[in-house]
């Protein structure tokens, strides 16, 4: 069986983790299992009002949309699998249902394996339907045990052309998850914040997670489901 991507990237640090993320972040190709997440966004999408028309020329990207709303439902999938390229991977769609109509948000991050054995995994993060965007992701874990992401450059890849965002045009993403005893469910916080233009995108909420087997020949070996699939894999990183 293949080792996690977030223990790869973590390496001793991941045992820092509460159990309960432990768990959740330990989903590994050939296990057999995916992950869903059913709860609800306390708030999710674009607060800003101007900004909502701009994002609705990237609604089919699947990654960016300009609906807000708060007590907003979702559902996620974890998918680990091996990608195209032979990278570890774990691929999460998401299904945002808005009372307008339900939004898909997907992505798939890969481990960059190290060329020594002492060196942790980079994660690279491919966005959307058409895994255009790319991002670097730094992980950490906190000292009360949360998990910690924050998104590095990025660029597009259009084509043939690589277009690296300059620092103040890219927008970062902070994210953090935990287990919240009291209420007995996962918690997440996600920011993306551009420097020019403030807070773009926000969800945050909570949910419940299970492990579900994969029927027989949903997912052989260490693919990914059909349906899961984006409509384009990007090689480059």
């Amino acid at each position: 069986m293949n080792a996690p991507i977030y223990q790869l990237a973590l390496g001793e640090e991941f045992a820092r983790l509460t159990p309960q993320l432990q768990e959740y972040f330990s989903l590994a190709a050939g296990s057999g299992s995916y992950g869903i997440g059913e709860g609800v966004f306390d708030v999710v999408g674009c607060r800003q009002k101007w900004l909502r028309p701009f994002l609705a020329l990237t609604g089919g990207e699947e990654a960016f949309f300009p609906e807000y709303g708060e007590g907003i439902p979702f559902r996620i999938e974890n998918h680990a699998h091996v990608d195209p390229f032979g990278r570890p991977a774990l691929t999460a769609r998401r299904e945002i249902y808005f009372p307008s109509g339900t939004r898909l948000f997907h992505d798939t991050t890969s481990a960059i394996l190290p060329a020594r054995a002492d060196r942790n995994a980079r994660l690279v993060d491919h966005v959307g339907r058409y895994r255009r965007l790319v991002t670097d992701l730094d992980v950490s874990v906190t000292a009360e045990g949360r998990l910690r992401g924050v998104s590095q450059a990025s660029r597009l890849f259009l084509g043939p052309l690589r277009i690296p965002l300059p620092a103040a045009l890219d927008a970062r993403a902070y994210a953090e998850q935990w287990w919240d005893n009291d209420e007995g469910k996962h918690r997440i916080q996600v920011k993306v914040i551009q420097p020019q233009i403030g807070l773009v995108l926000v969800y945050a909420g909570r949910f419940d997670y299970r492990l579900v087997p994969y029927l027989p020949g949903a997912a052989p070996g260490t693919s990914l489901p059909r349906y899961a699939e984006p409509d384009r894999w990007e090689k480059r990183f």
